[in-house]
């Protein structure tokens, strides 16, 4: 596996890896502590900005693990300008901004980059290229696949997306009038407005002659309800880029074996493919089959950046492909991200806009790179989950869309970034609104608009065949409902009171009382043994931690402990434990610490979530991925140790999605999303429980004497195209 270029500094006689962790003068090894080494990377990666001590105590330890920050950061800026030789009273690479926090003088440098352009990709073999990757069959199931891209980022995503969105407080909000341009049955989506804003390329999957089937290319112009159809291969997700002069529509494909970049006529003819792509199989499976496929045709018709996973990787990052040679080449990556996605080229075809995402939770930075040379810069402060993004008529703002928790559904909204300071502002539309477009020449817009609704349902396992009663009915979101050990509650998580909050009800769904703050995103319930505690995760910042409230005294107290960035938790059964996930940088993994708090320690540094004890507190589960995960386990008799795999059990549908009982594992398969099915120990054979209509939203929970069952059931879905009256 070849290094990321933009992990790689060179500064004076130094070099450093940020993926590895090691620091280099004159080609000799130069040793570092952690958190001075840390320190160096995050200077590195603002060279010639004030870093404050604020950001610096956030990102490289704790606010309530150091009892004496001062002394902490004192000892690791000595130790890190000791091994630099470095002068604090005239400093070469350090500089100290008293009451403020730190510089670094030295810029960093991307080597390759330092004298070829994007332009000049073409002659500078020194970028990463890459040949065709192969195509992972295994990975997908095409039969159900094929079914809505934004059912399966309903379905997939819920079980995390919620808990993990960040807040922003935008500066204002502009009120727009918008007017629908498609109104088909189905999903319209991935909407791509021609250059001179005549037509829109789309995606839908609501044809009548083929029916449900998947995704294929439409264009249709303004003022017309005349649809030409491009392609005949349904497929799983579409989106399409105009070509500059509007003669060819390019498009990504993701379609199993047949997934890549195609382009085709735009008045319609023999389509032709130029290069396969690979998705993601990480934890962003649940936004990506749309984040990832979306691609950018750059004005001057040369290239089409889009976004593929190399073989042997489980990031994408974002490539340029060659329209003269059909070459691809990787752009310059910033350090320490765990994925690109979302290209998009200025109209004045002077920069590439992108989001990296700094986290496997979905935090991206917006980025812009300069076409003609230079190093990519970031724009945007921290956005939760990206879902779009393209450039104003004028180049002079980017127009981003993002998931959200509004009105209290699961929705995306719009918002524009000002290139020139980084400000940003909401743009107000009545529902949800994602992947905008924007046409260079009239500065017309239009998006995506998708409504969804979920619920809570229990059914009968005795009588898996009787009708299923939906509990605790909500016009908004639901989901992840927990038994408590005595069957006689419910808790379960909840958007009814506008923002996500964790409710408890008894067990027929009535008496509804809100256990967490309503003041903050709170979700994953998870009760104690003796049920008069719940444990669930809580943003109340810019980080998720754990929080334990008494069920009677409804006051959450946050957990602490050593490791930031916590989600998911379960109890241990005899209640001493709380199991988690955490997110922190370079700390990905499982862990668990005192119920009561304290120093956690690692079970596993596999990048899982969920963890649940067994019933004989031996053995920890737990999901290897968020999508389509296999469930692996841990023995807790000897730790650290090494997790292996449940043998015998399929792929899971997602970590949301499965649930322990005493002699085996109910479950969701992957290749049966709209089924139940049970998982014998003992035997290790698998059985149907029962079919649903609908797809299966986040959380399985069995009652504590093996009658019922709780999940959630998507409902109808739809999405349209919408056009914004006299946008700016």
């Amino acid at each position: 596996m070849h290094t990321p270029l933009g992990s790689l500094y060179r500064f004076g006689p130094f070099q450093v890896n940020s993926v590895s962790g090691e620091l280099w003068k004159n080609g000799n090894r130069v040793k570092l502590q952690e958190q001075p080494f840390r320190l160096l990377v995050i200077l590195l990666e603002n060279a010639g900005e004030v870093v404050t001590r604020d950001d610096l105590r956030h990102r490289i330890w704790r606010d309530d693990t150091f009892v004496d920050f001062d002394s902490s950061l004192r000892v690791a800026v000595g130790k890190l300008r000791e091994a630099l030789g470095d002068d604090a009273e005239n400093p070469r690479y350090v500089q100290t901004i008293p009451k403020r926090g730190y510089r670094f003088l030295a810029p960093e440098t991307y080597p390759e980059l330092a004298t070829h352009g994007i332009g000049e990709l073409g002659a500078s073999p020194s970028f990463a290229q890459t040949a065709a990757p192969p195509v992972d069959r295994s990975n997908w199931s095409r039969r159900w696949m094929l079914t809505s891209v934004l059912l399966l980022i309903v379905v997939a995503g819920i079980a995390i997306a919620f808990r993990t969105f960040r807040h922003q407080s935008p500066q204002e909000e502009v009120a727009l009038t918008v007017v629908p341009f498609t109104a088909f049955a189905g999903v319209a989506t991935s909407p791509a407005l021609s250059p001179d804003g005549s037509r829109i390329a789309f995606a839908w999957n609501g044809d009548p002659a083929h029916g449900d089937k998947g995704f294929d290319l439409y264009v249709k112009a303004l003022g017309s309800e005349t649809l030409l159809r491009l392609t005949q291969h349904p497929s799983e997700s579409i989106s399409p880029a105009w070509s500059p002069d509007g003669a060819q529509i390019a498009f990504q494909r993701l379609a199993g074996a047949d997934s890549g970049i195609y382009v085709v006529p735009a008045l319609g003819g023999p389509e032709r493919k130029l290069r396969p792509t690979r998705m993601p199989t990480t934890n962003f499976n649940f936004i990506s089959r749309i984040n990832f496929t979306l691609i950018s045709w750059s004005p001057d018709g040369k290239w089409i950046a889009f976004a593929d996973v190399a073989p042997g990787e489980e990031h994408a990052r974002i490539y340029l492909l060659s329209m003269e040679t059909l070459e691809a080449r990787q752009i310059p990556i910033s350090p320490k991200r765990a994925g690109e996605g979302l290209p998009s080229f200025s109209h004045n075809g002077k920069y590439l806009a992108y989001w990296c995402f700094v986290s496997d939770n979905g935090d991206a930075v917006l980025y812009s790179l300069p076409i003609r040379g230079g190093q990519p810069k970031a724009i945007s402060p921290i956005l939760a989950y990206p879902n779009g993004l393209t450039w104003s008529a004028d180049d002079k703002k980017l127009i981003y869309s993002r998931y959200t928790t509004g009105n209290g559904n699961l929705t995306s909204e719009l918002g524009e970034v000002t290139i020139e300071n980084g400000s940003t502002k909401r743009l107000a539309f009545a529902g949800s609104a994602m992947l905008p477009t924007v046409s260079s020449r009239t500065g017309e817009l239009a998006y995506s608009s998708l409504s969804t609704s979920f619920n809570i349902w229990r059914r009968d396992l005795l009588h898996p065949e009787s009708p299923a009663v939906e509990l605790m009915p909500s016009s908004r979101a639901q989901f992840d409902a927990q038994y408590s050990p005595d069957g006689r509650r419910i808790a379960f998580a909840s958007l009814r009171s506008g923002l996500q909050g964790v409710w408890i009800s008894s067990d027929d769904g009535s008496n509804l009382v809100q256990i967490s703050d309503p003041r903050y995103e709170s979700g994953s319930p998870q009760w104690s043994p003796d049920g008069n505690r719940l444990a669930f995760d809580s943003s109340h910042g810019d980080r998720w931690e754990i929080y334990v409230a008494d069920v009677g005294e409804q006051k959450p107290r946050k957990l602490v402990t050593n490791v930031s960035d916590a989600i998911r938790p379960h109890w241990s059964r005899d209640g001493q434990w709380i199991y988690f996930r955490s997110d922190e940088p370079g700390r990905l993994g499982i862990y668990r610490c005192p119920a009561a708090g304290g120093d956690a320690i690692a079970l596993s540094r596999d990048p899982g979530v969920n963890p649940q004890e067994s019933f004989d507190g031996k053995t920890v589960y737990f999901a290897n991925t968020f999508s389509k995960p296999m469930l692996r386990k841990l023995s807790l008799l000897a730790l650290p140790g090494t997790a292996s795999e449940v043998g015998g059990l399929p792929r899971v549908s997602h970590a949301g999605l499965w649930a322990l009982s005493t002699g085996g594992i109910y479950f969701v398969p992957a290749e049966g999303p709209r089924s139940l099915r049970y998982f014998d120990f003992a035997t290790r054979q698998t059985r149907p429980i029962f079919e649903v209509d609908k797809f299966f939203g986040s959380g399985l929970s069995v009652s504590p004497d093996g009658r019922w069952v709780l999940y959630s059931l998507v409902g109808d879905v739809s999405s349209d195209i919408m056009m914004v009256d006299h946008f700016h």
